[in-house]
Order: structure tokens, then C-alpha cells, then sequence
């Protein structure tokens, strides 16, 4: 496991220098100031089916500096994070791309009832503010969502590559949309012991955009070791820059409960202002998640984690919702 963590950083490293991070962006940090890295994978193959959100890959890099400045991309959001509080702060800069698929990937032409084929490439600039009890988040999403996030070649590619069916839907995809979205976040750290072992953090997110509309509230118990070092890393799971994280020689387990309700979001509600497909779901339901997560080297962590949403019925609706958030996700993370 050092050996993979040690190659990661490696990589990680020389794709930095060669400028294949986010330098190019305006408003990104400077290369030398970048010191962490995570790859996320979210994958409903951990939890035994194929559809849905069936794919989720995000390349994140962090810069953690105390009085960091933001970065330009969430600077118009700044005017609602607290100023007099917190001087250690983390921006980040998230890579990704994410795929959803009908029930039947077998299908040519998917019930029209089916959730709609979207492959969606992003990036999401954060920025976190972190207090001794508690934390802040802002961040602004920009992407892609249609045939040019390259969702079908992607999950055709890797089917072949595993020896898995063929997906036929892909034709009946969303239209190719420019989406963004504008999230803020907050996390309490409510009751901690006096030996930092175990905790309870409440907090909640809202978020505005074309991606999507939503706002969730919740908490999440944790049982470990040297807890106070990692409760901000909550906030992050959020825009899938990576799962909580255990950070320098401490671990953790935890579970959690969060509500939702959300206003519109465009892999079910289809495309804004074109006709494409849509379908009914549920806008108001609740996620249980448990996870697991320890640091395998002085600078390095894995995470795993299982969601999975829930709905009072057992409607259609709600077996949509259900679709899109249950998964499994694992993270590895490492500081250069």
C-alpha cells in the first residue's frame, strides 16, 4: 500500500510540473503551492447493480495554508462565510466525470419511464474555512453534460475492457448542455470526547444551479482516533471531491443520516432548454451512509463508503431517487 501511495504522488507530481493540473484555469493556484491529491471512485458495482448513477471518477488536488486567499472562481460567494474565524483553509480544485444509466442497459430505446443516459465532465473549485469546532464551504461547478462528456465511450470502453454487457441506450442521451451550480456548506462539530475518539457532527448544504437545486441537512456519528483533525473533511463528500478523510496517522468509522429535498437537478428533469427525456423521482427523501476510513502511510489515507437513499413508499418515483444514491465509493488520498 506505501508502494501505491508513494507511485501516486509520484505521478501526481510530474503531471503537476508539466502542467497538466488545473494552471491553466484562471484564478488556480500556483503549482508549488498544491500539496495534496485524492482520486475518487464511485461505483454501483460495490453494490451489486449496473444502473443508475453507475460511475463516478474525480481527480482532486488541495492546497492547505493558513489565511489562503480564495480563488477567483468562488469569490462571489465569500460574502456569505464568516470573517472572523478560522484561520486554516483549504482550496480545491476537483476533476470529474459521472455517468447514469437506464435500468436495462440492454435496451436500444429505455422505457420511457427509465432514467435518461447522461454522461456529465466538471469541474468544482471549493474553498474551506476551518474553526476549532466548526467549518465552512463554498464552491462553484462548471461543466458539460451530453455527448461531449464522452459518458458513452467511456462506459462502453470499459464494459468491453471487463468482459461486462455492452450498453445500448446511449443514443437516447441527454443533449450536449453547459451546467454549473453554486453550493455553500456548513458543519458543526456538535459533542466530542474528551480523548477526541468519538464524535457527532450536525451540518448542512445548499445548493443553486442548473446542475442542480437542492438543500440537506444532517449528522454523522464517528468513532476513532485523533477525530479532530478530519471532521472538515465532511463537507467535501458533497460534490464528490472525496469521501471524509482520515488525516496523519488516525482513523476513523462513522455513520450517518442527512435529509434532502431537491428542486431540480438535470440528469432526471432532463435537459433545460431543449426537449430530451425526464422522468418522475422523488424530490424529497433521505440518505443513510456509512464509511470507513485510515491513513496507511504518514501521508496517505483510504476511504470506503456505502449510501443509499430511502423513501416512505416503495412508488416508482422512489425507486428512481434510490437509483441515483446508492453506491459504494472508495478514496485514496495523499499529501506530497
Amino acid at each position: 500500500m506505501t508502494h501505491l501511495s508513494n507511485l501516486f504522488t509520484s505521478l501526481s507530481k510530474r503531471l503537476l510540473k508539466k502542467g497538466l493540473g488545473c494552471f491553466f484555469l484562471i484564478g488556480c493556484s500556483p503549482l508549488f503551492a498544491i500539496n495534496a491529491a485524492s482520486f475518487t471512485l464511485d461505483n454501483d458495482v460495490f453494490v451489486g447493480k449496473d444502473n443508475g448513477y453507475t460511475n463516478g471518477l474525480y481527480f482532486s488536488i488541495y492546497n492547505m495554508q493558513n489565511n489562503l486567499r480564495e480563488n477567483i472562481w468562488v469569490r462571489p460567494l465569500m460574502w456569505s462565510m464568516p470573517t472572523q474565524y478560522g484561520t486554516s483553509r483549504i482550496n480545491i480544485h476537483s476533476f470529474g466525470q459521472s455517468l447514469m444509466t437506464a435500468e436495462d442497459i440492454t435496451q436500444e430505446n429505455p422505457p420511457a419511464n427509465s432514467l435518461p443516459y447522461s454522461g456529465l465532465l466538471k469541474y468544482t473549485n471549493g474553498h474551506v474555512v476551518i474553526g476549532r469546532r466548526s467549518a465552512n464551504w463554498v464552491s462553484t461547478t462548471l461543466g458539460i453534460i451530453g455527448p461531449s462528456a464522452k459518458g458513452k465511450q467511456t462506459q462502453t470502453e470499459f464494459h468491453k475492457l471487463i468482459g461486462a454487457k455492452k450498453p445500448m441506450g446511449w443514443d437516447t442521451q441527454l443533449k450536449d448542455e453547459l451546467v454549473f451550480s453554486f453550493n455553500r456548506g456548513h458543519v458543526f462539530r456538535l459533542l466530542a470526547s474528551y480523548n477526541d475518539t468519538v464524535d457527532l457532527l450536525v451540518g448542512g448544504q445548499l445548493g443553486l444551479g442548473t446542475l442542480k437545486s437542492d438543500v440537506n441537512a444532517g449528522a454523522v456519528l464517528r468513532v476513532g482516533r485523533n477525530l479532530s483533525s478530519s471532521y472538515a473533511t465532511a463537507l467535501l463528500s458533497s460534490s464528490r471531491a472525496s469521501n471524509p478523510i482520515a488525516i496523519r496517522n488516525s482513523w476513523f468509522a462513522y455513520a450517518g443520516a442527512l435529509r434532502h429535498y431537491v428542486f431540480n437537478q438535470i440528469v432526471t428533469d432532463g435537459n433545460t432548454f431543449r426537449d430530451s427525456r425526464s422522468i418522475d423521482y422523488d424530490h424529497s427523501y433521505s440518505v443513510l451512509v456509512v464509511g470507513f476510513s485510515s491513513s496507511i502511510t504518514d501521508r496517505s489515507s483510504l476511504s470506503f463508503a456505502y449510501q443509499s437513499s430511502f423513501s416512505e413508499d416503495e412508488s416508482l418515483s422512489s425507486k428512481q431517487t434510490e437509483r441515483l444514491n446508492k453506491f459504494g465509493t472508495l478514496t485514496l488520498a495523499w499529501e506530497f
